[in-house]
């Protein structure tokens, strides 16, 4: 989450902008987190104009716009927060973690299976930092995933108790 100023900063800072949005430009279908933001449109034309206004305000604050802000169909799918959304056919929104993150988190795994094999980090630790993880990942279609993922990192129950712990991992 990050520090709390930051979070009123980006509530503060940005207000403008969301103000723009919603109530100059009207768009109906808008979410922020942070500097992550995403419209929903079905006029790519009145998106444009959006987009035009937007960065007019932007450059006001003295901001600028990244690389990844773009406007395209809804059907590719889009990331937001660390997971990419897709929109099925019955209107059904499918939310399944971005392949970047997906390859981080298998790395962290496999970092935590090697520090506790060499005494680095206890149960405890990683039990922390998976907790972290566990409560990202519920928020997407992520079941698969974790059991996939998660089936090479199981302690036997002596190793638990030896380490101190309780905890699934």
């Amino acid at each position: 989450m990050g520090n709390q100023t930051s979070q009123w900063f980006a509530l503060y800072y940005l207000d403008p902008l969301d103000r723009l949005i919603k109530e100059k430009m009207r768009v109906k279908h808008y979410i922020r987190y942070m500097d992550d933001g995403i419209l929903v449109h079905e006029s790519k034309e009145f998106l444009n104009e959006v987009k035009k206004e937007m960065e007019k305000k932007v450059a006001e604050l003295k901001l600028e716009f990244n690389e990844k802000t773009q406007i395209f169909p809804i059907a590719e799918g889009v990331d937001f927060l660390g997971f990419r959304f897709y929109l099925t056919d019955t209107g059904k929104v499918i939310k399944r973690l971005r392949t970047s993150n997906k390859r981080r988190w298998k790395r962290r795994l496999r970092k935590f299976k090697k520090d506790y094999q060499n005494g680095d980090k206890s149960l405890r630790e990683i039990g922390r930092s998976m907790a972290s993880y566990s409560g990202h990942l519920k928020h997407g279609h992520t079941y698969k995933l974790k059991k996939k993922v998660l089936a090479g990192f199981v302690l036997t129950k002596k190793q638990k108790e030896e380490d101190g712990c309780s905890g699934d991992l």
